[in-house]
């Protein structure tokens, strides 16, 4: 079978048995502060198993686009080097909430593995729960009974807590799971070793394929287990590893999912997978995270500097690295491949193909972006390879070799091979000190300790009353206690609440909840598991009674103001720009909006200026709001809505209509669009390539802004003798000065050559080297530079320190010719390093030149002898 045909039977199976086949929720998770990106193919159905979302299917079946890039067998860096990880996989599932368990679960794995898939029985094992004596929980016999009638009692293995008793997390949801296996070994090597003895021992060929899990406990804050009120099940199956068993390959990327990509990296290096160790795993490398980079742009996620940005961004410089090190890519190639990955998986995956331009310039962009760096890099290295070598040292510190893996995205075998190349090692033992660090950093910065939830009132589901009011009489349902770096605060769930949760891109409402006189304020309000959960930093003294809640209305006013403009500028762009134009993020606050949107150009003034035009004719049309609410997504579609990738929609969509501007959003908007007051935008600019920004305000701060520009343009205007035409001023006053400075800067070159000649007459000779010290008049800091090269190409084996005042502040500049430099270890910038503390400054260079600046002038004379003592 090909992968394809293997993802069908698998859903078709499972539609056979009553299961609805829903859609894979988008990889990059927008409302789960636990996560940012969707691990595991239950991940979407968090809520269901909370109990904060009832059911709509009894059972469910599809196939989950997942990453992972940390935690067990998922370190990045081990990625590509085994033949059967992977930072992106797709996740294979049936679910059950409350319907059918163990029996059914176990028999379906049996009859689609067996039956319908055709692998063969003797080489299929199965694990079942050992039990914990500790918690009380005994061996899982239900599970084995079932197996027995499939499977010999010697493929039945028991497996500890580690591997067969699934959490969520901390707390939550969890229960014993049955693992099956599978052992591709051939039969001389299973003739050997039982298939038995390497079951979870990290074999290549006897490998996990199905882990089904029986929920059926509660975990709480303190540790203890509780039953729950209705048993689930969970399954999640490896879709590459099921290719490889089907396909009789030993390795995931022999499969059809990967070699179509890996054919192509081969045909743009000129290399053959199969042939070079190194170079196969290059290719492995950049096949597996060119699934994992598109499907994150995909879904709205682009590569940047934090949080889930920066982990795509260096899953896509790994692979660039290796493509770079071991294929000779010198140029971007991995915007090449999207062609072949959209082949292979485009069909499940239609995102691939709609987004596919987009996908591309984003890639290209970081490519160029990060092989610039890695050249920029490598001479880095070259640098410090040098310098310790001049230091006498025979290896790189750990410091230096983790800077280049932390900036310039460098692993640690890399500067090992390129420091080898120069006959250096390097640190690794300070290396490993440096990265435990700043996991601990980051681990510390990130901890949330959270207590179980208190229970109130029992509810199902939360009734969001703020689309038409901010006031609402409720009670607090349940809350629980938070605790974050040194501070406590408490989240609340209301029985009803007007407060907006954070989502969509709009900020969370704040406000307070009210009884007997009493004010307890509300912060903000946050969304998290399809909660909306309200941050108080105390509890009231009576949580049980009855509140009036009610959001601040100001704000609420602001904001409305500001995410119905946003909607506008959406339409007017692209009546402007063109129907290409989608949504890739927003920020809706009280102050501002800010929206980005694909568009592959700098806009024009004229382009602006029309959008701009657009926006503020359709807020004075007044145009009224039309909200229509719970009507199917795909009668919505075919109203012209607008919808956003990477979105989760459910079966039926809210859709915000003004004018011809028609959105799904769940989002506060105003009745009529003149309440918005005037629209400006401030600046358009690119986030990432084929990506744009535009920030602009609206209402109060729009005729603020207007009124600040109309003062500065009066005072202005004063300042020019009341000019009539201002900017014919501004342009000769700007000529007088570019003269004036050409001027200076030819009495300055006079001045300096006098100073030059001055300096040359009052060098004296140490031991050979000739030295210049001495204070200037000079007031630039390119006059000294310059100063100083011509007395360096004029005087052999100089020794030159120069002292000046610029603009207040004392400036030292160190030149020593190379000659020196080698013949005696000189260093100018460590020389202007402790030079600088005398005039409490600091500085650093290059061994020839360098300078320093400081904050006391007083101390410059002392910073000029400092200097002059490294050569006396």
């Amino acid at each position: 079978m090909t992968s394809k045909e293997i993802r069908k039977v698998f859903l078709d199976f499972f539609a056979e048995k009553g299961h609805q086949i829903v859609p894979s929720a988008p990889m990059v998770v927008k409302d789960d502060p636990t996560l940012m990106f969707t691990n595991a193919g239950m991940n979407q159905f968090k809520d269901i198993f909370l109990g904060n979302e009832p059911t709509r299917w009894k059972r469910v079946a599809d196939t989950q686009k997942c990453l992972r890039v940390s935690g067990k067998h998922n370190d990045l860096e081990e990625v590509g080097l085994d033949t059967y990880h992977h930072t992106m996989f797709e996740m294979l599932g049936n679910w059950s909430f409350g319907d059918y368990f163990k029996q059914d679960a176990i028999n379906w794995a049996w009859e689609l593995l067996v039956d319908r898939f055709n692998i063969p029985a003797d080489r299929l094992y199965a694990t079942i729960f050992e039990g914990d004596p500790s918690e009380n929980l005994t061996q899982d016999e239900e599970a084995a009974a079932y197996w027995r009638q499939h499977l010999p009692a010697d493929r039945i293995l028991l497996g500890n807590k580690k591997d067969n008793f699934w959490e969520m997390g901390d707390t939550g949801p969890c229960g014993p799971c049955s693992e099956v296996h599978v052992d591709l070994r051939d039969d001389a090597e299973r003739l050997k070793v039982p298939g038995a003895q390497l079951v979870n021992d990290s074999h290549p060929q006897v490998i996990e394929i199905w882990n089904l899990v029986f929920i059926q406990y509660n975990r709480k804050a303190n540790g203890s287990l509780e039953e729950l009120p209705a048993k689930h099940v969970d399954t999640g199956m490896g879709f590459e590893r099921l290719c490889m068993t089907i396909q009789g390959k030993k390795s995931n990327y022999d499969t059809d999912v990967f070699q179509n990509i890996i054919a192509e990296v081969g045909k743009l290096s000129s290399q053959q997978y199969g042939e070079n160790e190194k170079s196969d795993i290059a290719m492995r490398v950049i096949a597996d995270h060119l699934r994992a980079v598109s499907f994150a742009i995909a879904d709205g996620q682009l590569p940047s500097n934090n949080k889930a940005g920066y982990v795509i961004r260096r899953i896509l410089r790994r692979a660039v690295r290796y493509g770079y090190t071991f294929l000779g890519f010198r140029e971007p190639f991995i915007c090449k491949l999207m062609e072949a990955l959209k082949q292979t998986m485009g069909e499940a995956f239609p995102e691939l193909a709609s987004q596919q331009p987009l996908i591309e310039k984003v890639i290209h962009e970081e490519e160029e972006s990060f092989l610039r760096t890695l050249e920029t890099g490598i001479r880095l290295l070259d640098n410090l390879v040098e310098k310790a070598r001049t230091a006498g040292k025979n290896e790189l510190s750990g410091k230096d070799a983790f800077i280049l893996y932390d900036t310039y995205g460098f692993p640690l075998d890399l500067t090992e091979l390129i420091a080898r190349e120069s006959g250096m090692g390097v640190d690794v033992k300070g290396f490993d000190v440096e990265m435990l660090a700043q996991k601990e950093r980051s681990r510390h910065a990130a901890t949330l300790e959270t207590d179980d939830w208190v229970e109130l009132y029992k509810t199902d589901k939360v009734e969001f009353t703020g689309y038409h009011s901010l006031v609402t009489e409720t009670r607090i349902a349940r809350y629980r206690k938070v605790s974050q770096k040194n501070k406590t605060f408490y989240q609340l769930v209301l029985e009803k609440t007007p407060f907006y949760a954070e989502s969509g891109g709009q900020v969370g409402d704040t406000g307070y909840l009210e009884s007997n006189g009493k004010k307890t304020a509300v912060v903000d309000t946050q969304k998290e598991h399809n909660l909306i959960v309200h941050i108080v930093s105390e509890l009231p003294e009576d949580p049980t009674v009855t509140f009036r809640a009610v959001v601040n209305e100001s704000l609420r006013q602001l904001t409305a103001n500001n995410h119905t403009a946003t909607h506008l500028l959406d339409h007017a762009l692209r009546e402007v720009l063109g129907k290409h134009v989608e949504q890739k993020g927003s920020l809706v606050h009280p102050d501002y909006l800010r929206f980005d949107f694909a568009h592959f150009g700098k806009m024009t003034k004229e382009e602006l200026n029309r959008v701009q035009q657009l926006v503020n004719r359709m807020i004075r049309q007044n145009l009224s709001q039309e909200e229509m609410n719970n009507i199917p997504f795909a009668e919505a579609k075919e109203k012209g809505a607008i919808a956003l990738f990477g979105e989760k929609y459910g079966d039926t969509v809210r859709v915000i209509k003004f004018g011809e501007s028609v959105e799904l959003c769940g989002g506060t908007h105003v009745p009529a669009t003149g309440q918005i007051g005037p629209f400006i935008i401030l600046s358009e600019s690119a986030i990432s390539a084929g990506v744009r920004r535009i920030e602009a305000i609206t209402g109060d701060k729009a005729d603020a802004y207007l009124h600040e520009k109309l003062e500065e343009l009066a005072e202005t205007s004063l300042l020019l003798n009341h000019s009539k035409d201002i900017r014919k001023s501004v342009e000769e006053l700007l000529e007088e000065n570019a003269s004036l400075k050409k001027q200076l800067a030819g009495f300055a070159k006079k001045a300096a050559s006098g100073i030059k000649e001055e300096l040359k007459n009052s060098v004296t000779t140490i031991n050979g080297v000739q030295l210049i010290a001495a204070r200037v008049s000079l007031t630039s800091a390119q006059a000294i530079k310059d100063l100083a090269y011509q007395l360096k190409g004029e005087i052999p084996n100089l020794f030159l320190v120069l002292g000046a005042e610029i603009d207040g502040k004392p400036s030292l500049t160190v030149m020593i010719s190379e000659e020196l430099v080698q013949a005696k270890g000189l260093d100018a910038g460590k020389i202007v390093r402790e030079a600088g503390k005398e005039m409490k400054g600091g500085g650093g260079g290059q061994p020839f030149y360098a300078t320093a600046g400081g904050k006391d002038v007083a101390g410059l004379d002392a910073a000029i002898e400092k200097a002059k003592s490294f050569v006396q």
